[in-house]
């Protein structure tokens, strides 16, 4: 098979090196972007622009709009080298109908467009599709430094001659060419930072540098971005899950989650009418995460222009995130178990207070200390080649190869690891609106929060629990051609025919290695658990006392912890090899170690063939598109299934599963699609001109979607749930689609516009719960292999499916204007509604906010600029059905407020002054937006930026 894809992708190269024999390469973004699809004269026009700045910057967004062949909206450098802000998705969060999410210290990460997630979004770079390092095809945003990045196009309608895959939008970064302008130019910048929150401060150096020669038949532009900064995001929130009593009138919900059975308040061992569907605290925690961030980039780009007909370019980036994260934080399990809770207070079905006093060391509360790391190392290389030849005045060929990659090698190197206090204690919980409270009294009349404050509980006081390795090693490569055709027609209102082939092949690998699967992860735990004060060492490394910690929460819980590092924890459990087990056995580091997990690691091919044909009609006061693109992919995917044998019980709470050898587990699936699309543009006025659009669109399930995957990992900690990756059937996501857009260019750089659209989804993916299944698999056995259930063990069952259809439909505004004095302001509105059936019933559809604004001032006249911006994304649904048909988990609102200022001391050196998250908000997550039901919480502080610029 190799060989024959092998001959296939030298057959098309060598038919666009036949057809285009001048030419090597094209300029892609003229594919990708309407906007670059213009006639060369009016490129020339719009580089010819030399105002920089942000006012500099609307402009040419603005003018890139206005000459679009259907709805867009743009961003672009402030000059040379230097984009609007410092990551390029917290750039793209100013733009009409874009909403982001953020990643540990708040950094912008991941796209949404017109309040479809990330999913349905599609990212290109120069046309090229960029590998990611994650499960889907979503891209992370965090790899790529803003200071390769020229421009921005957001193109929200649809033609043929895009590349398909977007249902919310196609987003197309533009990299700068050294003919934007001719001659030399160049950039030395320093920035440095501090966050008040965490009091961290880091720093960046980027230089860029164009030239032409030869009479401007050369070109060259290079690029260098060096950063170094530390992040603290504090978290809190839930763990694992809220336990919800069974509620037989419920079909969604007829098991329940409760672990230790039905909670129970007035302990007679039935589950009464007033019992159904009661809720309770499961698990919570409370802590920081620190991440120290080194970001690195190269770019360069060589351009050659032989003559005025053929343009060839070689460029290349490559760029490294090196962002471990480490997350030390205090865990409390107060899972519901018959005797365990006390003293319960009810209200509106939620267990709100109460007591934990059993003296048993497995029903009473241990709190425990969870060291959490990431080790995220991504590697992401884009190289290609293109070029453009106008073979005559009528006809002109483009052609582009490139390959794209990224690479992540963690396996084995994340952790869950978990040291859990044995102390007898009486401890107390409660809910009051915030993060859950917990207080408690241990023994020697120790207070659990003034106790560790003061320094009074050392190892002995805690034992060795749960020990999770893991962590993925992905590789994801693309590699992609075009041939593209443009023929001027200038009759029967057709002004030029467009035709074009493009190929891809994508070849993603997962290797999860973790020491679950062997149950290496429970090897320190139960009854095998050893105490931290026999490892000898120094496992407690030091106190967690962080300056402004948990400062924005008027919740109880400790503010100061001990804490470990897993490095130095390792050398001590290897040291304690040799020890025996209560067993008789051994202790043997070994077996915990982690292996290669082949239950959700997978391979998956995808080969996409794709041809268009595009018309540009025109008349005196109208231009128009329409064209047809024709697409076939093949999947192939590869993983791996392994019966469970047994379920071993080693006390509460604590499973461990024993499963068969193995075995491979192969899928294809083949799709075409046909996606049709029109666009026209009609011109009151110069000023004044309505678009319309209609087309069927696509967007392909997520990498990790298409492979056969399980696992039952869940079962260590006392959840049978068996949850499906997804399969190599499942149906991409179609749209039907129609837009229609007012716009109003009313005076220079201003506008105000207003569109509505509207979106049928057909086969989107949503999650389907299958409570009590019968999987196959026996009772749950002890230790010496008896049983200690009955019956066969029930495990509920989650996995990916095709939903029946959803609807998506709304509408954004835009107003922009700049006075003579210097100022200027720029707001957005964006609204929709949404909804999902999947079996006749309604769901919310995941991941879609229902609403985006933002509003922006500045001032921008001779050497100062000034500005603000307040972007605001209100609250949406994140997941559905989280305890039962109608609970849903979902992000609460939240307002991004940035703001900058600069000055430029002369022509050449110029200072700049920059706030981000000025009003220090937080990332809050809720059930149903009840307070009193928290998902989780993070924090991240204000930061500011002071930079030094230098051009010549």
């Amino acid at each position: 098979m190799k060989t024959a894809r092998l001959h296939r992708n030298t057959l098309f190269c060598g038919i666009a090196l036949a057809l285009a024999p001048s030419v090597l390469l094209a300029q892609q973004a003229e594919q990708a972007a309407p906007a670059a699809q213009q006639a060369e004269g009016e490129i020339e026009a719009l580089d010819a622009v030399v105002v920089t700045g942000v006012r500099g910057s609307l402009a040419r967004a603005t003018e890139l709009k206005r000459d679009s062949s259907t709805v867009q909206d743009s961003i672009s450098a402030l000059e040379l080298g230097k984009f609007p802000d410092d990551n390029v998705a917290d750039s793209l969060s100013h733009i009409t109908g874009v909403s982001i999410s953020r990643t540990a210290g708040g950094e912008g990460q991941r796209v949404s467009v017109r309040g479809l997630g990330p999913e349905y979004t599609l990212t290109t770079f120069n046309g090229r599709i960029l590998a990611t390092d994650g499960a889907g095809r979503d891209f992370a945003y965090d790899v790529l430094p803003a200071d390769v990045i020229s421009g921005a196009d957001v193109i929200k309608g649809a033609q043929a001659s895009l590349s398909e895959g977007a249902i919310g939008g196609l987003i197309n970064l533009r990299s700068a060419s050294p003919f934007d302008r001719t001659g030399q130019h160049g950039i030395v910048r320093l920035e440095g930072d501090r966050n008040l929150m965490s009091e961290f401060d880091g720093g960046k150096l980027s230089a860029a540098y164009s030239n032409t020669f030869a009479d401007d038949r050369f070109g060259m532009l290079l690029g260098v971005v060096y950063g170094k900064r530390k992040d603290r995001t504090d978290v809190a929130g839930n763990d694992g899950g809220w336990s919800r009593n069974a509620d037989p009138t419920d079909e969604s919900w007829l098991w329940g989650n409760t672990w230790g059975g039905h909670i129970d308040p007035n302990g007679n061992g039935v589950l009464d009418p007033e019992e159904y569907g009661l809720i309770g605290p499961g698990q919570f925690r409370v802590g920081s995460i620190l991440e120290e961030k080194k970001r690195t980039a190269l770019s360069a780009k060589f351009e050659w222009r032989p003559s005025d007909d053929v343009r060839i370019a070689v460029d290349g980036l490559k760029t490294r995130l090196d962002s471990p994260q480490v997350g030390f934080q205090q865990s409390y399990y107060p899972l519901y178990a018959p005797g365990r809770w006390s003293d319960m207070t009810i209200r509106d079905g939620i267990v709100t207070d109460f007591t934990m006093d059993n003296p048993d060391p497995e029903m009473r509360l241990n709190p425990e200390l969870l060291n959490q790391t990431e080790h995220r190392v991504v590697d992401t290389d884009l190289y290609g080649i293109n070029g453009q030849w106008q073979v005559n005045d009528d006809f002109k060929l483009s052609a582009d190869f490139y390959r794209s990659t990224s690479s992540r090698q963690s396996g084995g190197l994340d952790t869950y690891v978990v040291l859990r206090m044995n102390q007898p204690n009486v401890s107390r919980i409660w809910l009051d609106g915030g993060m859950p409270n917990v207080e408690g009294t241990f023994s020697g009349g120790r207070d659990l929060a003034g106790g560790l404050a003061a320094g009074q509980f050392g190892a002995e006081d805690f034992n060795t629990h749960y020990f999770s390795l893991a962590g993925d090693n992905i590789e994801d490569r693309i590699t992609g051609g075009s041939l593209d055709g443009e023929l001027f027609v200038g009759e029967l209102g057709i002004d030029r025919l467009k035709f074009g082939v493009t190929r891809t092949d994508r070849r993603k690998a997962r290797d999860l290695v973790n020491n679950a699967i062997t149950g290496g992860a429970d090897y320190y735990s139960g009854g095998n658990a050893i105490n931290v004060g026999d490892l000898g060492g120094n496992v407690l490394s030091r106190t967690f006392n962080l300056p402004n910690f948990m400062s924005g929460v008027s919740s109880v819980f400790p503010r100061s912890f001990l804490s470990f590092d897993v490095p130095g924890y390792i050398e001590a459990l290897r040291g304690y090899d040799g020890n025996l087990r209560p067993d008789g056995t051994p202790y043997d580091y070994s077996a915990a170690a982690p292996v290669w997990n082949p239950l959700e690691s997978y391979r998956v091919s995808e080969e996409t063939t794709a041809a268009y044909i595009e018309l540009d009609l025109a008349g005196e006061r109208w231009d128009a598109n329409v064209g047809l693109r024709l697409v076939k992919t093949q999947t192939t995917a590869q993983a791996w299934d392994a019966r469970i044998l047994d379920i071993v019980e080693f006390g509460a709470f604590n499973y461990s599963v024993v499963y068969d050898e193995p075995s491979s587990v192969y899928q294809e699936s083949e799709y075409t699609y046909a996606l049709p699309t029109a666009n026209f543009t009609w011109r009151f006025t110069d000023d004044l001109q309505l678009r319309l659009g209609a087309a069927k669109t696509m967007a392909r399930p997520a990498v990790s979607q298409l492979a056969p995957t399980n696992t039952t990992e869940s079962v260590a900690w006392g959840e049978f749930t068996q949850i499906y990756g997804g399969n190599a059937e499942l149906k991409p996501y179609s749209a039907e689609q129609a837009d229609a857009s007012l716009e109003w260019y009313f005076s220079e750089n201003s506008i105000a516009n207003l569109a509505v659209f509207h979106k049928r989804i057909e086969n989107q993916i949503t999650t389907s719960w299958e409570p009590g299944q019968d999987i196959g698999v026996g009772p749950i056995v002890d230790t010496e292999g008896n049983p200690v259930t009955s019956g066969p063990t029930l495990f509920n069952v989650m996995r990916p499916i095709n939903g029946d259809y959803a609807k998506v439909y709304g509408f954004e505004a835009g107003l922009q204007h700049f006075w003579e004095s210097g100022f200027g302001f720029r707001a957005q509105y964006t609204r929709n509604w949404s909804s999902s059936w999947v079996a006749d019933e309604e769901r919310p559809l995941e991941g879609i906010a229902p609403s985006v604004y933002s509003l922006g001032v500045m001032y921008e006249k001779g050497p100062w600029s000034l500005g603000a911006t307040a972007d605001r994304t209100d609250g949406f649904v994140t997941a559905i059905n989280v305890l039962g048909g109608g609970y849903n988990e979902q992000a609460d609102p939240i307002t991004w407020l940035t703001a900058h200022a600069s000055y430029s001391v002369n022509d050449a050196l110029s200072i700049s002054l920059e706030g981000s998250n000025l009003l220090d908000e937080e990332n809050t997550y809720s059930i149903n937006g009840n307070p009193l039901l928290s998902q989780g919480y993070y924090r991240y502080g204000r930061s500011i930026t002071l930079g030094l610029s230098y051009r010549f």
